[in-house]
């Protein structure tokens, strides 16, 4: 069973009569990916500045790689490696003298600073332009250099908050590669805050969804999707069939919503403990099937369905 990495229960934080956070609960493994996702003004950042005993909670308990933040703040940022949302260094430096300065700051001696950040530049492509000033970095590379400057201190947990907003597509592609080296192939868990749902998806292990403070979901994507979808699994087919023939084959499998998208192509949904069983249903039935895919699994529109539900109530 994989150790646990983060842990809160109960955790609220208020302002005067305005909560920002509202009693959210959070069980994170060790080595996994995991998204704390919602619009800006949710409570994401909150949350993360509370786990990193940066803020102190209103009520609620922590507990980070085995620390209470509000108790033993200095082991907490001894452990986990932070990228606030918007990182500052020295634009009159150079990316190796700010990490340089790092390495300083966390008492590195010379030897093990100067191999480690050699190393990093390398990791986040920075390399080659290591000695020109971070003044002239995109917004892109300062996020690289930030992760870098995070790992400097080889640490367990990695936070990133909003680490590819504003960066261009291939720029923000770049970013989520690091993502997936640091827990794959590093073992490291990484918190990564987003309002870019679509991005989080290729990324993370598992989620939490933030509405107004709140965290009205948590677990895989997959499961989500399924869950706000009442259990069922939404699927497109490509094949070669009438639509009569299509839909006595799928009756088994209590299959509904069967439309059709055009040409050989139909769209339908079956209960979610059916999903793997429909390309082995229609081949037995004569279908020639070109593509199955699910669809509907976008955070996006989990975000959605999930927001819509949560304003619908009392």
């Amino acid at each position: 069973m994989a150790k646990r990495a983060i842990r809160a229960q109960g955790l609220t934080k208020t302002y005067g009569t305005a909560t920002v956070v509202d009693h959210i609960d959070l069980d994170i493994k060790q080595g996994e990916i995991f998204g704390l996702l919602g619009p800006n003004g949710a409570g994401k950042t909150t949350t993360i500045l509370m786990l990193l005993g940066l803020t102190e909670p209103t009520s609620g308990r922590v507990g980070v790689a085995g620390f209470d933040p509000n108790r033993d703040a200095i082991a907490v940022r001894e452990t986990v490696g932070y990228l606030p949302d918007n990182v500052g260094f020295y634009d009159d430096l150079t990316a190796r003298e700010n990490l340089s300065y790092t390495a300083r700051l966390n008492r590195l001696d010379r030897a093990t600073g100067t191999e480690r950040m050699t190393d990093l530049l390398d990791h986040v492509g920075l390399a080659e332009v290591a000695d020109q000033r971070v003044g002239t970095y995109s917004r892109g590379m300062r996020q690289r250099l930030g992760i870098a400057d995070a790992l400097m201190k080889n640490p367990s947990i990695v936070v990133l908050d909003e680490p590819t907003a504003a960066i261009d597509p291939e720029g923000a592609a770049e970013i989520q590669r690091l993502i997936l080296s640091l827990a794959h192939r590093q073992s490291m868990t990484v918190l990564v805050s987003s309002h870019l749902l679509h991005q989080m998806q290729l990324i993370c292990d598992r989620v939490a969804i933030f509405v107004a403070g709140r965290i009205v979901a948590q677990g895989r994507p997959s499961d989500l999707a399924v869950e706000t979808s009442q259990g069922r699994v939404a699927l497109e087919l490509d094949a070669d069939v009438a639509d009569g023939a299509l839909a006595a084959a799928l009756a088994p499998l209590q299959a509904s919503e069967l439309e059709a998208e055009g040409g050989q192509r139909w769209r339908f949904s079956v209960p979610a403990n059916r999903d793997d069983d429909v390309t082995t249903t229609l081949v037995a039935a004569g279908i020639k099937v070109r593509q199955l895919r699910r669809i509907g699994d976008d955070l996006d529109e989990v975000y959605r369905r999930y927001f819509e539900s949560t304003r619908s109530r009392p």
